[in-house]
């Protein structure tokens, strides 16, 4: 248990106050309740954060902090073992940036296949040409001809939310489709469409697919999932596409394989120094959530994930604690983070029965190494009852809500 753990006792009216970083969309601060919370960028005692992709790693949490809602998907800025380490939920946005990625990948599908770039940025050197500028166009055009998409095979690394998406748009657009992801959700599977083939071999991907696009988060299993080894079992002229995390792709690797012509195009959404110096690779500047639509769809996620676990104690698409919804049946609500210990929930319940505490409902659910129990009672807590669940060893963090 760390020491100094703290303990809070919150009221239905409690004021929570929120530390903004980045600027947060008011589309999901407008959700905020003036009543009960208070948003700003310079507090120094805070419950939340909600946060963009401000890097947090090196910031020193205050004891108050109670969860951490990150209006995006990735969590790359956020220190989640410190996090876990204090009980502070750390909460994510899944599939509220999904549209507007996946329009940016249908673009890079084009984008990588018609050299429409070299094309747009070559045509504006003919300025100052006057009427010639016409037939001068049409003679240089056949430098920047590539071929179409519609009947080519993509394959597809990651059907998650975007992922998905991608697949059933290529789909649409007259591609064949090869899907990879050995974790595929019950979810996800309902909503790719048929005709989407499925493979539990990554190599099939690799061997059999015109373009490839990645989305599958950055994580130890994933970095470099396209790999040199990979690569050399792809189609000549292979076109990659990259709109999910910068280290998924082995730069050595795509940098090789462009310069031999082995891949004909690389299209991502991360720069560099070194892919800049490739004429076959385009970088965007991470574009792939910038708009206003999407925005909006993640401050709105994470200022209700934020709201729910504040209020209620509900979790709902955390990260590193498990996700828990349970029913109120009474009026109090004790929140429980944590070690995943054998005999640890009945400990629990021995130091409330033993102080004449009945509990009237409960949920638990573990995460690896933790977990998080909700025990709920009409009897009123002293501080002596607290200090008892404090002493409870594997005890996170815990906070009650009345």
């Amino acid at each position: 248990m760390p020491s100094g753990m703290a303990v809070s006792l919150e009221g239905r009216t409690h004021m929570y106050q929120v530390k903004l970083f980045n600027k947060i969309s008011n589309a999901g601060l407008d959700l905020l309740e003036p009543e009960t919370y208070t948003c700003s960028e310079d507090f120094e005692d805070y419950d939340a954060i909600m946060v963009r992709s401000a890097k947090l790693h090196d910031l020193d949490f205050p004891k108050s902090l109670k969860c951490i809602a990150r209006a995006g998907a990735g969590v790359n800025n956020i220190p989640l073992d410190k996090c876990t380490e204090n009980g502070i939920v750390v909460f994510n946005t899944p599939g509220a940036n999904a549209n507007a990625v996946k329009e940016l990948v249908l673009c890079a599908l084009l984008l990588s296949s018609r050299n429409i770039v070299g094309g747009a940025n070559w045509v504006k050197t003919l300025a100052g040409n006057g009427d010639k500028i016409g037939a001068m166009a049409e003679k240089g055009k056949s430098n920047f001809a590539g071929p179409e998409i519609a009947g080519k095979t993509l394959g597809v690394i990651g059907l998650g939310a975007i992922g998905v998406r991608v697949a059933n748009a290529a789909m649409s657009l007259g591609m064949e489709v090869i899907g990879y992801d050995p974790y595929l959700s019950v979810n996800a599977a309902l909503q790719i469409q048929r005709g989407v083939q499925y493979t539990a071999d990554i190599n099939d991907i690799f061997t059999q697919s015109d373009y490839i696009t990645v989305h599958v988060p950055l994580i130890d299993a994933t970095r470099g999932i396209v790999s040199r080894e990979g690569i050399a079992m792809m189609k000549d002229g292979v076109r990659i596409l990259n709109f999910a995390r910068d280290g998924l792709c082995d730069e050595d690797a795509v940098i090789d394989g462009l310069e031999s012509g082995k891949i004909a195009c690389y299209c991502c959404d991360f720069a560099s120094e070194r892919m800049l110096a490739q004429p076959n690779a385009l970088c965007l500047p991470h574009l792939g959530a910038s708009t206003p639509e999407s925005e909006d769809n993640c401050a709105k996620m994470a200022a209700e994930e934020m709201m729910e676990y504040l209020e209620k104690g509900t979790i709902r698409n955390s990260v590193n604690f498990p996700n828990l919804k349970v029913p109120r049946e009474a009026d109090i609500r004790i929140c429980i983070m944590h070690r995943n210990m054998p005999n640890l929930i009945a400990t629990l319940s021995t130091t409330l029965s033993q102080n004449g505490i009945n509990i009237e409902n409960m949920g638990s659910r573990p995460r690896g190494e933790v977990a998080y129990t909700i025990m709920e009672t009409n009897d009123k807590l002293s501080d002596e009852i607290t200090a008892a669940l404090k002493a409870v060893e594997g005890v996170i963090s815990f906070r009650i809500i009345q």
